[in-house]
């Protein structure tokens, strides 16, 4: 079905044709309401922040797994392929449009229940369409005393999406995968798989212990599209006495490096517990304000003099560091000591934020009023309230406020709540690589990537994470104006050329967008024929995600 030709035909006033014989299939299974594939929806559905957009053929909502392994079989039966979403707010890495267009979307939001939370031992067992708001708001409104790890995606966005696709947080459980025990998975052929201990019908421990017995098939339904996962178990993190958030500014950009190198001893042996993240002065400006058309007409990136006005004035450094202490009130003090002592020859000054400090300056702030200290206070004590909420798994959408930076309109009315860069026509793009928790590391990839954002005319916001003990993971944002076409092809060229750069220098990374599936496999290595095999073992038709993680596929963006 030629979705462009139907809206052509509609706007002439002429009466559509039948629907295609698998479409009615579908919306026999879940009801005729929730298959859609009127051009309004279809348009919805095929924004994209990548401005890469593809046009589904429909959009369908099951409610259930046996929906969800009905809609396989028929999709199987007519030959129709499957991209499944959670919420679809895959920010930057493609949003809710598939890899090629003529897919029927897979919507599974409505499948939203949180199906069980044990208190004693941990965990939540959850379904796709379960956001991080609903789970905060579950666990308080319980009063269980445990936290979920949430990321600054806001808190419409879902836990499985984001798990599937290996994001990371904020807290001591950021490295969300490792987290994970026990998911349910419909396959190409309609069975239903549980994976870990999950397949034996009395077992105590299927969302305790990860792994089973027998091959660990979990991370094959990660990145990749050999089924629908419909489950998941997600372990929580029991509530401390005590939180410190810390932040430490670094004037002087070569003076990162000796920080990355003084935390990574305390990262490595657990004093630093929380993913630590480390943003250059553009991420963190682009956090509290748009970009200044007014100050600097006809461009999309800050002059030199116009970032260092804007940055002196906000207080912000050329980097910041970020991260929070959590246990008890004296393993706290211990950390934070260490912390002190490590970073004692570097060029960083850890500042320690307590809430207590934040009401004080909530009051100094309400003192100095509109005046620009109050201004800068009053900024400070807010981002300070957003990252204790954070900390302690309450999402907050102000984080994505970068997003924003090049859309015409700002910041839309209301914001953070509700925001969506992608109905909101934002331009955003990210690369994402994975470093060695080196110093040296940072430097030489922002020394790579910088030239090229300078080069098409962007402003390069940076941010590393200390993901895991060992690593970190980067993203190197290009925030671009959507309704300007001239700049989306300069913005598609530095992604480009970017993504090139850190692929060929061995910064592979952790995650791509749609636009760079077909680039994974520039060498044709025996990983992703083995992948391919898999993928051709469980679903021989590709019926599901066909271009996902699938570079041959993607390249000529080929459908079932």
């Amino acid at each position: 079905m030629d979705v462009i030709a139907e809206q052509e035909r509609l706007a002439a006033g002429t009466s559509l044709p039948a629907r295609a014989p698998g479409l009615e299939a579908m919306a026999a299974i879940v009801g005729a309401g929730y298959l859609r594939d009127d051009p309004g929806l279809i348009e919805r559905y095929a924004r994209s922040t990548a401005a890469n957009s593809m046009r589904p053929l429909a959009v369908v909502r099951p409610n259930s797994a046996r929906q969800v392994a009905a809609l396989v079989r028929a999709a199987r039966q007519h030959n129709i392929a499957l991209y499944p979403v959670s919420t679809g707010k895959n920010w930057g890495y493609g949003d809710a449009c598939a890899v090629s267009g003529g897919q029927v979307i897979v919507d599974l939001s409505r499948m939203n229940r949180i199906i069980q939370v044990d208190p004693e031992l941990g965990y939540a067992l959850i379904e796709p369409g379960v956001t991080q708001q609903q789970l905060s708001d579950f666990l308080r409104d319980h009063e269980i005393a445990l936290w979920a790890d949430c990321t600054g995606a806001g808190p419409d966005t879902s836990f499985v999406g984001n798990i599937l696709e290996r994001g990371f947080g904020h807290s001591p459980y950021g490295n969300r995968l490792q987290h994970v025990a026990g998911m349910q998975v419909v396959l190409a052929d309609g069975e239903i798989l549980d994976t870990g201990f999950g397949h034996y019908p009395n077992a105590r421990t299927t969302h305790l212990f990860p792994y089973g017995v027998g091959p660990f098939l979990d991370g094959l339904f990660t990145q990749s599209n050999f089924g629908i996962v419909t489950q998941l178990g997600i372990w929580l993190m029991p509530q401390v006495a005590c939180i410190e958030h810390f932040l430490c500014s670094v004037n002087r950009h070569a003076d990162i490096a000796g920080v990355v190198d003084a935390l990574r001893p305390l990262r490595m042996d657990g004093t630093l517990r929380s993913v630590v993240h480390i943003g250059n002065d553009l991420r963190v400006l682009s956090g509290g304000r748009v970009f200044p058309r007014v100050e600097v007409p006809g461009q999309s990136a800050l002059t030199e003099e116009v970032r260092a006005e804007l940055c002196g004035a906000a207080g912000i450094a050329a980097w910041t560091v970020s991260g929070a202490l959590y246990g008890s009130r004296a393993q706290v003090a211990a950390a934070r000591d260490a912390l002190r002592q490590a970073l004692r020859r570097t060029a960083a000054k850890p500042v320690f934020i307590t809430e207590r400090k934040l009401r004080l300056g909530a009051m100094l702030a309400r003192v100095l009023g509109d005046r620009p200290l109050g201004r800068r206070v009053r900024a400070q004590v807010a981002l300070g309230e957003s990252l204790f909420a954070m900390n302690r798994g309450i999402p907050n959408g102000r984080f994505l406020a970068g997003a924003y930076w090049r859309r015409r309109g700002g910041l839309p009315e209301g914001f953070p709540r509700q925001a969506d860069p992608a109905q909101d026509n934002c331009g955003l793009l990210w690369v994402s690589p994975v470093l060695p928790m080196r110093g040296s590391d940072l430097l030489a990839l922002h020394g790579m990537a910088e030239p090229v954002f300078r080069t098409h005319g962007f402003d390069l916001f940076a941010t590393f994470s200390m993901i895991n003990e060992r690593t970190l993971g980067g993203v190197l944002t290009i925030a671009y104006d959507k309704d300007d076409p001239e700049e989306v092809e300069r913005a598609h060229r530095c992604y480009r050329e970017v993504f090139t750069r850190v692929m060929d220098a061995g910064y592979i990374p952790y995650r791509v967008g749609n636009q760079s599936m077909g680039d994974l496999d520039p060498h044709g290595d025996v990983y992703w024929k083995t992948v391919a095999r898999i993928k051709a073992a469980l679903d021989p038709e590709g019926i599901i995600a066909p271009g996902r993680y699938e570079p041959g596929r993607a390249k000529g963006g080929e459908g079932p």
